[in-house]
Protein backbone atom coordinates (compact mmCIF):
# COMPACT_ATOMS: atom_id res chain seq x y z
CA UNK A 1 0.00 0.00 0.00
CA UNK A 2 1.14 3.82 -0.79
CA UNK A 3 -0.23 6.31 1.32
CA UNK A 4 -0.74 10.04 0.35
CA UNK A 5 -1.40 11.32 3.53
CA UNK A 6 -3.08 14.98 3.71
CA UNK A 7 -4.11 14.82 0.14
CA UNK A 8 -6.15 17.49 0.20
CA UNK A 9 -6.61 18.43 -4.09
CA UNK A 10 -3.56 16.69 -5.06
CA UNK A 11 -4.56 13.00 -5.25
CA UNK A 12 -1.65 10.36 -6.68
CA UNK A 13 -2.38 7.59 -9.01
CA UNK A 14 -1.49 4.71 -7.25
CA UNK A 15 -1.89 5.79 -3.79
CA UNK A 16 -4.73 5.46 -0.72
CA UNK A 17 -4.84 9.41 -0.65
CA UNK A 18 -5.95 10.33 2.79
CA UNK A 19 -7.32 13.69 4.26
CA UNK A 20 -9.35 14.92 6.85
CA UNK A 21 -11.44 17.14 4.31
CA UNK A 22 -14.82 16.14 2.75
CA UNK A 23 -15.19 18.41 0.59
CA UNK A 24 -11.30 17.41 -0.95
CA UNK A 25 -13.11 13.65 -1.35
CA UNK A 26 -10.29 11.92 -0.50
CA UNK A 27 -10.37 7.80 -0.45
CA UNK A 28 -10.17 8.00 3.39
CA UNK A 29 -11.41 10.17 5.33
CA UNK A 30 -8.90 10.19 8.25
CA UNK A 31 -7.90 12.47 10.81
CA UNK A 32 -4.13 12.06 10.91
CA UNK A 33 -3.94 13.86 14.25
CA UNK A 34 -6.53 10.79 15.69
CA UNK A 35 -4.09 8.42 17.18
CA UNK A 36 -4.05 5.46 16.10
CA UNK A 37 -4.77 5.52 12.36
CA UNK A 38 -6.93 2.74 10.87
CA UNK A 39 -3.67 1.25 9.11
CA UNK A 40 -2.35 -2.26 9.67
CA UNK A 41 1.35 -2.02 11.13
CA UNK A 42 4.06 -2.79 8.09
CA UNK A 43 1.41 -2.09 5.36
CA UNK A 44 2.92 1.21 3.90
CA UNK A 45 5.82 0.60 1.26
CA UNK A 46 5.59 4.43 0.33
CA UNK A 47 4.15 7.41 2.37
CA UNK A 48 3.95 10.86 0.71
CA UNK A 49 3.20 14.09 2.78
CA UNK A 50 3.42 16.88 0.70
CA UNK A 51 2.63 20.23 2.90
CA UNK A 52 1.07 18.51 5.32
CA UNK A 53 3.65 17.30 8.45
CA UNK A 54 4.12 21.17 9.05
CA UNK A 55 0.38 21.34 10.19
CA UNK A 56 0.51 18.75 12.28
CA UNK A 57 0.81 18.36 16.30
CA UNK A 58 1.09 21.44 17.55
CA UNK A 59 1.59 19.46 21.04
CA UNK A 60 4.90 17.78 20.99
CA UNK A 61 2.95 14.62 22.44
CA UNK A 62 0.84 14.29 19.84
CA UNK A 63 3.13 15.49 16.83
CA UNK A 64 5.48 12.26 18.77
CA UNK A 65 2.73 10.13 18.18
CA UNK A 66 2.00 11.00 14.49
CA UNK A 67 5.95 9.88 14.38
CA UNK A 68 5.35 6.91 15.76
CA UNK A 69 2.24 5.82 13.55
CA UNK A 70 4.40 6.83 10.58
CA UNK A 71 7.11 3.97 11.72
CA UNK A 72 4.21 1.89 12.97
CA UNK A 73 2.55 1.56 9.46
CA UNK A 74 5.95 1.48 7.39
CA UNK A 75 6.94 -1.33 6.03
CA UNK A 76 10.81 -3.00 6.17
CA UNK A 77 12.70 0.27 3.65
CA UNK A 78 9.52 2.24 3.30
CA UNK A 79 10.36 5.85 2.09
CA UNK A 80 8.78 8.67 3.91
CA UNK A 81 8.39 11.09 1.07
CA UNK A 82 7.87 14.77 3.07
CA UNK A 83 7.85 18.78 1.05
CA UNK A 84 7.20 21.54 3.62
CA UNK A 85 8.08 24.84 3.45
CA UNK A 86 11.14 26.35 5.05
CA UNK A 87 10.95 28.01 8.38
CA UNK A 88 12.59 31.31 7.22
CA UNK A 89 10.33 31.58 4.20
CA UNK A 90 7.10 33.69 3.94
CA UNK A 91 4.98 31.09 2.75
CA UNK A 92 5.91 29.10 6.51
CA UNK A 93 5.68 32.62 8.78
CA UNK A 94 2.76 33.52 7.21
CA UNK A 95 0.02 30.71 7.06
CA UNK A 96 -1.49 30.71 10.41
CA UNK A 97 -2.30 26.91 10.10
CA UNK A 98 1.49 25.50 10.52
CA UNK A 99 1.98 24.61 13.42
CA UNK A 100 5.67 23.64 13.87
CA UNK A 101 8.92 23.99 11.63
CA UNK A 102 10.19 20.92 9.98
CA UNK A 103 13.96 20.87 9.36
CA UNK A 104 16.23 18.09 8.13
CA UNK A 105 17.82 18.66 11.27
CA UNK A 106 14.81 17.91 13.50
CA UNK A 107 13.65 14.83 11.28
CA UNK A 108 17.45 13.57 12.09
CA UNK A 109 16.56 13.27 15.53
CA UNK A 110 14.40 10.46 14.58
CA UNK A 111 17.79 8.07 13.42
CA UNK A 112 18.80 5.52 16.12
CA UNK A 113 22.44 6.03 14.54
CA UNK A 114 22.40 9.34 14.86
CA UNK A 115 21.13 9.38 18.51
CA UNK A 116 23.71 6.73 19.43
CA UNK A 117 26.16 8.66 17.75
CA UNK A 118 25.53 11.75 19.87
CA UNK A 119 25.63 9.88 23.00
CA UNK A 120 29.16 9.11 22.46
CA UNK A 121 29.93 12.17 21.73
CA UNK A 122 28.03 13.63 25.03
CA UNK A 123 26.05 15.90 22.85
CA UNK A 124 22.79 17.23 24.15
CA UNK A 125 20.98 16.48 20.88
CA UNK A 126 17.59 14.83 22.56
CA UNK A 127 17.60 11.23 21.55
CA UNK A 128 13.78 11.22 20.10
CA UNK A 129 14.63 7.87 18.22
CA UNK A 130 15.38 6.30 21.14
CA UNK A 131 12.74 7.49 23.09
CA UNK A 132 10.17 6.81 20.53
CA UNK A 133 10.98 3.27 19.27
CA UNK A 134 11.31 4.80 16.15
CA UNK A 135 13.98 4.68 12.92
CA UNK A 136 14.46 6.56 10.36
CA UNK A 137 17.48 7.29 8.27
CA UNK A 138 17.45 10.31 6.00
CA UNK A 139 18.05 9.36 2.11
CA UNK A 140 17.37 12.81 0.48
CA UNK A 141 17.29 16.08 1.19
CA UNK A 142 17.18 18.98 -1.55
CA UNK A 143 16.20 22.81 -0.54
CA UNK A 144 14.34 24.60 -3.44
CA UNK A 145 16.29 27.82 -3.30
CA UNK A 146 14.39 31.25 -3.89
CA UNK A 147 14.90 33.65 -6.77
CA UNK A 148 16.85 35.42 -7.00
CA UNK A 149 18.96 33.15 -5.35
CA UNK A 150 18.82 30.26 -7.65
CA UNK A 151 19.78 32.63 -10.29
CA UNK A 152 22.22 33.76 -8.57
CA UNK A 153 23.23 29.89 -8.70
CA UNK A 154 22.93 28.54 -11.87
CA UNK A 155 25.30 31.70 -13.02
CA UNK A 156 27.60 30.31 -10.64
CA UNK A 157 27.60 33.76 -8.86
CA UNK A 158 27.33 32.05 -5.93
CA UNK A 159 28.58 28.42 -4.42
CA UNK A 160 26.06 25.59 -3.01
CA UNK A 161 28.03 27.03 0.41
CA UNK A 162 27.35 30.77 -0.54
CA UNK A 163 23.79 29.13 -0.70
CA UNK A 164 23.34 27.71 2.59
CA UNK A 165 24.85 30.16 4.67
CA UNK A 166 22.45 32.67 2.71
CA UNK A 167 19.97 30.02 4.16
CA UNK A 168 21.25 29.98 7.83
CA UNK A 169 21.24 33.79 7.71
CA UNK A 170 18.57 36.13 5.77
CA UNK A 171 14.70 35.12 5.44
CA UNK A 172 13.27 34.00 1.81
CA UNK A 173 16.17 32.17 0.65
CA UNK A 174 14.85 28.58 0.25
CA UNK A 175 11.10 28.07 -0.76
CA UNK A 176 10.49 24.43 0.45
CA UNK A 177 12.84 21.46 1.14
CA UNK A 178 11.93 17.83 -0.28
CA UNK A 179 12.73 15.17 2.25
CA UNK A 180 13.31 11.07 1.76
CA UNK A 181 13.49 8.91 4.83
CA UNK A 182 13.51 5.34 4.98
CA UNK A 183 12.34 3.42 7.58
CA UNK A 184 14.90 1.07 9.53
CA UNK A 185 12.97 -2.38 10.54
Amino acid sequence: MKLNLGCGSRKLEGFLNVDNAAHCDPDLLVDLEQLPWPFESGSASEIVLSHVLEHLGQSPAVYLGIVREIYRVCAPGALVRIAVPHPRHDDFITDPTHVRPITVQGLEMFSKAKNREWQAKGQAATPLALMNDVDFEIVSADAQAEEPWLTRLRRREISPQDLAFAARTYWNVIRSTDIVLRAVK
